[in-house]
């Protein structure tokens, strides 16, 4: 199983919402990076997506998006083909 990322902050529902999709199809372990708690961390993640909300979904190296991302990616069963890596 590919390593997941997630950037993420204290109080954001769609954090919580992608975590348990991830969850329900078998991710074990989350990288949760806290952006809020962390201002280079902050800056990474808008280097790295060019996108200030969160969550940012890591699957690998590969940049998935927000939670309407990773959840279009699930319905269009793409989701655990690149969890498998």
């Amino acid at each position: 199983m590919q390593q997941v990322t997630m950037y993420t902050q204290a109080v954001c529902p769609y954090s919580e919402r992608a975590g348990r999709l991830l969850l329900e199809r078998g991710v074990a372990n989350i990288e949760r990076v806290r952006i809020d708690l962390d201002p280079a961390a902050r800056d990474t993640m808008l280097e790295r997506t060019k996108r200030r909300t969160t969550p940012q979904i890591f699957i690998g190296d590969t940049h998935v998006g927000g939670f309407d991302d990773l959840a279009a990616l699930d319905r269009e069963g793409k989701l655990l083909p690149l969890l498998g890596g």
